[in-house]
């Protein structure tokens, strides 16, 4: 809008450009710079003008001029001799305005230009309503996904890590997600999964898998055990949804309020830095990318189960072998499909960039992106997290074997305080022996097979007795007649930490105990 000229001069007559003319550039876009737009202001119309009253009223408001008079408006053309304010409405909400004017060298609006303009304004609030709308989905989708994903990964000895998150730009924020899992034995669990859709749905959705996923990890299942529980929970959701469709009388199939955590693929990986060997089972998900310390690469056939919630093939894990400095990188599919949908053009990229595997993990993920999404996804939101594996050194792990013997739980004391000792951990001998003490006194009483005691000295004192017996220990409390039943009570108050965890041979009881933060090691 500008500002109405002084009466004393004359107003310029409306020009229309010929035909085949073009409108001569500015100054500033002759000289090739960017126009710089108009500063936003503030309009306010006179409370008597056709804009107030049809904002006001809510309908168009048509205001005309006799032969020889002008609209005497502040905020009109001083040349208009026609009005029309037509209100944008959109959903019962009035967005903004809209204001057609005509000189006296054109005719009056009649009864299509009235429709017509209606028309044009209604369409018009429409397509900024839904983009106001999306706009606001698009933003509390994003902050829900910011707050879901893992923001900083603490620092772990079995891995370095890397990670990055890209929105779509098309269709929105998706169910795409990556997570560390700390792990017991100084092991670490590895997941990355996608989720079918995009918006608020899609980012809760994946919100609810990623903490389910935590949990069942810290539990300690194998990948192939988690993914089954996994699939258990997202099938029940599927049968809840049949019935409430068959009780609401709705027809069978899939509807658009069904979960969108059917048919999400998963993949979940766990990583043993003390035997440098990790088991990967997937849903449905793409297998990861390895590239060995001599530059290596390959793409490890694992076992494909089906995605999340669909039922059929069960679920079955492959153990890899990962030398130290070894390069895994864990992804979606929407960073490899790209633009031409090729997921195999997208795997020869990864691979090209990969290659340069010695890079800082953070770089490396940067040149992954700029190679493989440029432009970033537009279809399909990507995530990537990259691995590099180490070992723990062998200083840091003590093992012994230890007979079915009352008269071993003295020697396994023993055993424990001396290595204490030479690693300059005595201050922790007394919580450690007491450990021991009921760890294996217990494993004696109740389990059968060999016994094996294990110290990791990592970022925490693990301790760790393993028996041949699948019987899970009972915390309870005892009262005062019980001869018994206390132990486990005792060293569940004495560390920080404390659970089982099962293996084809048997199980393992595990504890923790903090450390002061100068005797914590970074060798590996």
């Amino acid at each position: 809008r500008h500002a109405p000229p002084s009466p004393s001069s004359s107003p310029p007559p409306p020009r229309s450009p010929s035909a085949g003319s073009a409108p001569s550039p500015s100054p500033s876009t002759s000289r090739g710079t960017p126009e710089t737009p108009p500063a936003e202001r503030r309009i306010t119309y006179a409370e008597e003008s056709p804009q107030a009253r049809s904002l006001s009223s809510g309908v168009r408001v048509l205001e005309e001029s006799g032969p020889d008079e002008e609209v005497p408006l502040p905020e009109v053309e001083p040349w208009a001799h026609s009005v029309l304010a037509v209100p944008l409405r959109a959903r019962g909400t009035t967005l903004g305005l809209v204001t057609y004017l005509r000189g006296p060298a054109c005719a009056r609006f009649d009864t299509d230009d009235l429709s017509l303009a209606e028309e044009l304004a209604a369409r018009t609030a429409v397509c900024i309503d839904n983009a106001r709308r999306y706009t606001r989905e698009r933003e509390a989708a994003l902050a829900l996904q910011r707050d879901l994903l893992p923001r900083n990964i603490p620092p772990q000895t079995a891995v370095e890590v890397a990670h990055r998150y890209l929105p779509a730009h098309l269709a929105g924020v998706g169910g795409d997600w990556f997570d560390v899992v700390p792990l017991s034995g100084a092991r670490v669990g590895l997941v990355v999964g996608d989720v079918v859709g995009h918006g608020l749905r899609a980012a809760a959705t994946m919100g609810r898998l990623r903490t389910s996923v935590r949990a069942l990890a810290r539990l300690d299942y194998t990948p192939d055990e988690l993914l089954t529980r996994l699939d258990d929970l997202a099938e029940q959701t599927s049968e809840e949804q049949t019935l409430a469709r068959r009780l609401s009388g709705r027809p069978a199939g899939p509807g658009p309020d069904d979960d969108p955590a059917l048919g999400v693929t998963c993949l979940y990986a766990v990583y043993d830095p003390v035997t440098g060997r990790c088991s990967v089972a997937r849903a449905g998900h793409p297998p990861p990318a390895v590239v060995a310390p001599d530059g290596t690469l390959t793409f490890p056939e694992l076992p494909s189960g089906p995605p999340l919630g669909l039922g059929g093939l069960p679920f079955e894990s492959a153990e890899l072998e990962l030398p130290p400095g070894s390069l895994m990188a864990l992804f979606t599919d929407g960073l490899v499909m790209g633009k031409d949908h090729d997921m195999e053009l997208g795997l020869e990229r990864l691979g090209r960039v990969l290659s340069d595997h010695e890079k800082p993990l953070e770089e490396l993920c940067d040149q992954v992106i700029a190679e493989l999404l440029p432009e970033g996804p537009a279809a399909d939101d990507a995530a990537l997290l990259l691995v590099r594996t180490h070992v723990l050194d062998a200083r840091e792990v003590a093992v012994w074997e230890l007979p079915l013997d009352p008269a071993a739980v003295a020697r396994a004391r023993g055993l424990a305080s001396r290595q204490l000792d030479s690693w300059g951990l005595a201050d922790l001998s007394f919580t450690t022996e007491l450990v021991v003490s009921e760890l294996v006194t217990n494993a004696i009483h109740y389990a059968s097979g060999p016994i094996q005691l294990r110290l990791i000295r990592d970022r925490s004192l693990l301790c760790e007795v393993s028996d041949a017996g699948h019987t899970t220990p009972h915390l309870r409390r005892a009262t005062s007649e019980d001869e018994g039943g206390r132990g486990l009570f005792i060293v569940a108050h004495m560390v920080q930490r404390w659970g089982t965890r099962y293996s084809p041979a048997g199980k393992t009881i595990w504890t923790e105990q903090n450390l002061p933060p100068a005797d914590a090691p970074r060798t590996y």
